[in-house]
């Protein structure tokens, strides 16, 4: 099973609610593997502290023009939508930042003058955090575009019970990479105006690419009613509410596991968990 566990904003606690799924899916005996997205700043490592055991530069394939070949038709910039390869006066300028690897420009030469090389565009980094397989992407400073760093972390994934995947905040191209081809999607949002607005934009979003989901409100005792509202309205499960416990804030601080240092809090995982697993059932069902 594939849980992906995403926000619509920043700082709502959705690393911390996948690093603890992955602890108590490992406690319970459920292999899993964890898989940190967020590829622009990822900080599972801070709280699983994996082993490192293999490291490999990832890219992704950009257009390389052969100017013997081409005749400067201008096709190949007809048809890349994103202008990263245009043709000026006699010449034809690639502009790699840009390019989503489509394969397009090379599909319609007629002069087979493009052909694709490797492009690096950031870092995958595997290894092991106790019982817990670990996987995360570090994209390069200066890069556009994370959807290739975030491919190679997903595509490194092993065979396991389970796969916990720590996505991007935001519901952009990234987000929509990082939950695509998962089972369940774990909304972690906050009882506030801003957690709200992003919320619905979340939802939205996973209801576009018809993924079930269903809702997590983390500090759910301040703020106001306003998201339990609009869950309750729209027929949205909400599957736990963790408390405003500053214990869980100086847990966090430190890097610290809030199931390690807070035992209390592993039903209200193992339960979210479950939760999980059976809404995910009766969707398939």
């Amino acid at each position: 099973m594939r849980i992906a566990v995403a926000s619509g904003k920043g700082g709502t606690g959705k690393t911390t609610v996948a690093t603890n799924l992955a602890y108590v899916a490992s406690r319970n005996g459920r292999s899993v593997v964890y898989l940190d997205c967020d590829v622009e700043e990822p900080n599972g490592h801070i709280f699983l502290k994996p082993e490192i055991t293999h490291r490999e530069r990832v890219g992704t394939l950009i257009p390389r023009v052969d100017e013997e070949k081409c005749s400067v038709c201008g096709k190949c910039g007809e048809i890349c939508q994103y202008s990263a390869i245009v043709c000026v006066g006699q010449k034809v300028l690639v502009y790699p930042e840009l390019c989503h690897a489509c394969g397009g420009c090379w599909l319609v030469c007629p002069e087979d003058a493009i052909t694709e090389v490797p492009r690096e565009m950031g870092v995958l980094e595997a290894g092991r955090a106790g019982p817990i397989r670990f996987v995360h992407g570090l994209l390069d400073v200066g890069e556009a575009m994370s959807p290739p760093v975030i491919k190679a972390v997903k595509a490194a994934a092993p065979e396991t019970d389970l796969v916990i995947t720590d996505v991007p905040p935001g519901t952009s191209c990234p987000v929509i990479e990082s939950v695509r081809d998962c089972d369940f999607v774990l909304l972690v949002t906050e009882p506030t105006p801003f957690g709200l607005n992003d919320l619905k934009l979340a939802v939205e979003m996973v209801q576009a690419l018809k993924l079930p989901f269903g809702v997590l409100i983390n500090r759910a005792d301040v703020g106001d009613r306003a998201v339990h509202l609009y869950c309750r309205n729209k027929r949205i499960k909400i599957l736990a509410d963790i408390p405003d416990d500053r214990r869980i804030a100086e847990a966090y601080s430190r890097g610290e596991m809030v199931c390690e240092v807070l035992p209390e809090y592993q039903p209200l995982f193992e339960g979210l968990l479950k939760g999980v697993t059976e809404d995910r059932k009766a969707s398939v069902g």
